[in-house]
């Protein structure tokens, strides 16, 4: 375990990103480089999308609860994406949930999705809100259609390329199809009729005090601790820093899910407070290519419930 941390929403969790950005010098690369990820994955990096800039088959997110964010600055070609459209405060109002699929469809169609769209690449200063837009369109149906910015902003300028102002022409509305998927949000129920299963590996993407229980359930908001069997993985282990939030090298990856009690072929569930953290590795996860499900309610919903059970302390506890 890394570090003991009070933060539980992405605008606390990593403020120094946006920060970092602006201070971040690096060399240009050739963008001609892209061509040995023609084919892109989960994840793809500065080059590849560089290379692909201004095409009518790429579209380009800046993901952001503020728009400040975005006027301030953005990759050029990139649209906005209120993180508002995609996630809502949820019951009780201190979590966050995914919208519908309708109010999420409406708002990416409005932005220029269609069904001609072949790739999604979302960005942001914060890395959790590139991943929770992944989780969801991948919920939408856009399994191999959506990718997430290696490093984000970050890694943009890192490149030595340029940010702009200038917001693009309205893209219109197109037909979007949603083949929309019911296999990867579960809820608490659907957890509990599973634990002790060999085939599910639960992560928790807390860090130590609210894994453990030492924070006291948020101050008794909720009871303290973890799902029973519940491996800890901070989230943050998933990066190299927060200064450079770059994903780690494969192999550490594969390391870090294996502690986790992940082997092939194992369905990862994950989860956090409300659902900001778990979107981080959620993207890892099917970056390595593992079945993933998502519990959306997460802590805040195990945790709030008297009729399911909770393990306290550092180790995954008797899932049975």
């Amino acid at each position: 375990m890394r570090r003991t941390s009070t933060d539980r929403c992405p605008a606390s969790a990593v403020t120094s990103l946006a920060s970092a950005a602006l201070l971040v010098v690096g060399s240009f690369v050739c963008a001609g480089a892209a061509s040995a990820q023609a084919q892109p994955g989960p994840v793809v990096d500065v080059e590849w999308l560089a290379w692909n800039l201004g095409s009518s088959e790429v579209l380009l997110l800046h993901a952001d609860m503020r728009r400040a964010s975005y006027e301030e600055g953005h990759i050029p070609d990139a649209r906005f994406l209120d993180m508002n459209r995609v996630v809502w405060e949820g019951n009780p109002a201190w979590g966050t949930e995914m919208r519908s699929s309708e109010q999420v469809g409406g708002a990416l169609r409005q932005l220029g999705l269609n069904d001609d769209t072949k790739h999604v690449v979302v960005y942001g200063t914060n890395p959790l809100f590139a991943s929770r837009v992944f989780m969801t369109l991948e919920v939408l149906g856009l399994e191999g259609r959506v990718h997430v910015l290696d490093g984000g902003l970050i890694a943009w300028l890192a490149s030595g390329r340029e940010l702009t102002t200038v917001e693009p022409p309205n893209a219109g509305a197109g037909v979007l199809t949603l083949n929309v998927r019911d296999d990867v949000i579960v809820s608490a129920d659907w957890i509990r009729d599973r634990l002790g299963d060999d085939g599910i590996a639960l992560v928790d993407a807390r860090p130590d005090d609210e894994y453990t229980g030492d924070d006291g359930g948020l101050g008794g908001r909720v009871r303290p601790g973890h799902i029973p069997g519940a491996y800890q993985m901070y989230w943050e282990e998933l990066v190299e820093s927060r200064e450079s939030p770059y994903l780690r090298d494969r192999s550490d990856l594969v390391d870090l899910f294996e502690g986790a009690g992940v082997d092939d072929g194992t369905t990862v569930v994950v989860y956090c407070m409300v659902g900001w953290r778990a979107s981080y590795t959620y993207l890892a996860a099917r970056l390595l290519g593992h079945e993933t499900r998502f519990y959306d309610g997460s802590w805040r919903d195990w945790g709030a419930r008297e009729d399911l059970p909770v393990v306290t302390g550092s180790g995954p506890g008797d899932a049975r």
